[in-house]
C-alpha cells in the first residue's frame, strides 16, 4: 500500500478540490436538467484500492444500482457511479418526483434517468479533472446495471480488461429535505494512467 502511504494532506486537497468543482458543476447541470435547486454536499474524496470498493457501498452481495463507462483520451479508465438500492428509490422519487412501483425492479425510463444523472455527475467530474489536469478524457455512453456490487465489478473487469489497483472515490451527497441521497463515484484509472493524472496535478509519485 505504498501508495496511500505516500499521499500527504497537501496533495489529497487538490483531489479535494476537483470533487468540490464537480460537484458544482453537477449540481448546476441537475438543476437545469429539472429546472428546480438541487443542493449537493462538499464530497469526501478519498483514495481506496480496487479491492475495497465493494466494502465501501455495502460488500460485495449488496444489491446496486451503477451506471459505468469508460474514459478515453491522455489518461484512460473507467468510471462508476454507484448508488445502493433505498437511495435510487429516493433518487428517483425526491429528485425527479416519479413513482417507483416496485423498489427491487426498474422500468426503462426509471434506469434512464438514474443513468443521466450517472452521465451528468460523470461529465462534471471530469471536466473539473481535465481543467485541473489539462489532460484531455472523454467519457463514453454509459451503461446501467442492477446486480450485486461483486458482480458489477467482476463485469466491468470483464468489458473493460484489467483495471488499474486504485480508486479515486467521491462519495456525492444530494440533499433534498432533511434525508441525504448518497452515491458512490468512482474513477479507476488504468494502470499506467494513474502517475499520468497525479503528475498533470503537480504531485509527485516518488
Amino acid at each position: 500500500m505504498g501508495l496511500f502511504n505516500r499521499f500527504e494532506a497537501s496533495q489529497l486537497d487538490v483531489l479535494k478540490e476537483v470533487g468540490n468543482i464537480g460537484a458544482g458543476n453537477a449540481a448546476t447541470a441537475l438543476s437545469r436538467l429539472l429546472d428546480k435547486p438541487v443542493d449537493m454536499a462538499v464530497p469526501k474524496v478519498s483514495l481506496v484500492p480496487f479491492d475495497e470498493i465493494a466494502e465501501r457501498v455495502g460488500g460485495s452481495e449488496q444489491v446496486v444500482i451503477a451506471i459505468f463507462l469508460r474514459v478515453e483520451g491522455d489518461a484512460p479508465g473507467n468510471m462508476f457511479f454507484i448508488v445502493e438500492e433505498p437511495s435510487a428509490h429516493r433518487l428517483l422519487s425526491q429528485l425527479l418526483s416519479m413513482n417507483v412501483d416496485d423498489p427491487h425492479e426498474y422500468n426503462e425510463l426509471e434506469l434512464s434517468a438514474l443513468c443521466e444523472i450517472g452521465n451528468i455527475l460523470a461529465g462534471s467530474y471530469l471536466s473539473s479533472l481535465a481543467d485541473f489536469t489539462k489532460l484531455n478524457l472523454l467519457p463514453t455512453v454509459p451503461s446501467i446495471a442492477m446486480d450485486m456490487a461483486g458482480a458489477i465489478l467482476g463485469y466491468g473487469v470483464l468489458q473493460y480488461g484489467e483495471m488499474g489497483d486504485s480508486a479515486l472515490l467521491i462519495e456525492t451527497k444530494f440533499l433534498e429535505g432533511q434525508e441525504a441521497l448518497q452515491g458512490h463515484f468512482f474513477l479507476i484509472p488504468d494502470p499506467e494512467s494513474f502517475s499520468m493524472i497525479f503528475q498533470a496535478l503537480g504531485v509527485s509519485m516518488e
